[in-house]
């Protein structure tokens, strides 16, 4: 009986010292936070361990359990019609808001979902809930891409998978089939389905072929660079979940199926270092200490390397691709972007790319809505419903459906 009990201490022990780690006291929900991130982490656990077996690729194996614990059918109801399509050769699931008489033609969304280029899908029930949600409360057609993944694809098939069905969808016979006005359609994304969404804002913008224009965008703490792993809120949450920066930095190498042993040097700014020419001229278009107000830049300083790896960007020239990072992109390609909605949270390392996009666009004669969370952390907006529900997640949710309604 003894025995069993010191077992069962250790056992406890051992487990809170896993699930426990140090958080600000103004991250919502700290505790059921720390849960969610010691489940992630397990995930993770397991799925290097599968691949240093030799038995899948860890990100194949991490993807199988994600969607393993939350694939959604495509289910309707009488308030939101669901369907699996697909648009040009390109996955898709539809959600189609009731219809009214007295509004023959509906707004709409196309959705990107986010998971590091390489993770999740649009029919999880995290994304399914998120879209049926949006398509009910806009009374819209919500289009959520199911784009191909790393490490099955590599940069930049993503974004030609986005920019297609997209496109498709923007056809008048298609927008005719499913009552969409084409005046009122917007894109939309979280995380790196925010980078792509960016993205595909950005080239749509240039593409004078294209006869309908997005209506908005909005961002939801996207990932928009990758030459500066230090801003503040990089040095502020270096650890802190769900995204920490040394999983970030391995997110980008993995999108450009590139060297793991290049994700240290990167980590401190080697491959933009002051001798890297490549990356000279765009330094200044995310120059943090004059894209950031006092109150983010606080103490913290710079890291700039004044000599680094200049084999980086010569083998992963993707770094400096506007295509990948739409934070670098040149000013004239910003001037015509349409109104813009960027979500931050606080407690993310991808905080401040989100704050110097809004910034850059701004000073490009873009509206723009920044709506930043003091209590958020990454991925929240998707975390509405038990046993993942968190406040945060509830109110972020609320607000940017909202925005959408008021400017859609």
């Amino acid at each position: 009986m003894r025995s069993s009990c010191v077992l069962l201490t250790a056992l406890v022990a051992l487990a809170a010292y896993y699930i426990y780690i140090p958080l600000p006291s103004s991250v919502s929900d700290p505790w059921k936070l720390m849960l969610l991130d010691a489940t992630f982490r397990s995930a993770q656990q397991v799925s290097n361990l599968i691949h240093y077996l030799g038995l899948s690729h860890h990100l194949l194996a991490l993807n199988f359990i994600i969607i393993s614990f939350g694939k959604k059918s495509a289910w309707s109801s009488a308030q939101v019609k669901v369907t699996d399509t697909d648009f040009d050769g390109v996955e898709v699931r539809v959600f189609e808001g009731s219809a009214k008489p007295e509004v023959p033609l509906k707004r709409s969304v196309v959705y990107i979902h986010g998971g590091g280029w390489a993770l999740a899908s649009a029919k999880i029930r995290y994304y399914d809930e998120l879209c049926k949600a949006m398509a009910e409360e806009l009374n819209a057609v919500i289009v959520s891409i199911e784009y191909r993944l790393v490490p099955k694809v590599y940069f930049p098939e993503q974004i030609h998978d986005v920019i297609r069905a997209t496109k498709y969808f923007l056809q008048p016979e298609v927008l005719h089939k499913y009552s969409v006005d084409p005046g009122r359609i917007g894109v939309s994304g979280d995380s790196a389905g925010g980078n792509l969404a960016a993205a595909l804002g950005q080239q749509f913008n240039q593409d004078a072929n294209l006869k309908n224009k997005l209506k908005v965008q909005a961002l939801i703490y996207p990932v928009l660079q990758a030459l500066d792993f230090n801003t503040p809120s990089y040095q502020q949450n270096v650890n802190t979940p769900i995204l920490p920066r040394y999983v970030m930095v391995k997110y980008w190498v993995d999108y450009f199926n590139g060297n793991y042993d290049f994700v240290q040097a990167m980590i401190v700014n080697n491959h933009t270092s002051l001798d890297v020419e490549e990356a000279a001229a765009l330094r200044a278009h995310l120059n943090w200490t004059s894209l950031l107000p006092a109150s983010i830049t606080k103490n913290y300083k710079p890291v700039m390397q004044t000599t680094g790896n200049t084999r980086i960007v010569q083998e992963i020239p993707q770094l400096l691709d506007a295509r990948s990072a739409p934070l670098i992109a040149d000013q004239e390609v910003l001037q015509h972007l349409p109104k813009t909605y960027i979500l931050t949270c606080e407690h993310d390392v991808l905080r401040d790319d989100g704050i110097m996009y809004a910034k850059r666009l701004e000073s490009a004669g873009v509206e723009v809505t920044l709506d930043h969370f003091e209590d958020g952390f990454h991925g929240c907006m998707i975390f509405t419903s038990w046993p993942t529900n968190f406040s945060v997640g509830i109110r972020t949710r609320n607000s940017y459906i909202k925005w959408l309604d008021q400017n859609l």
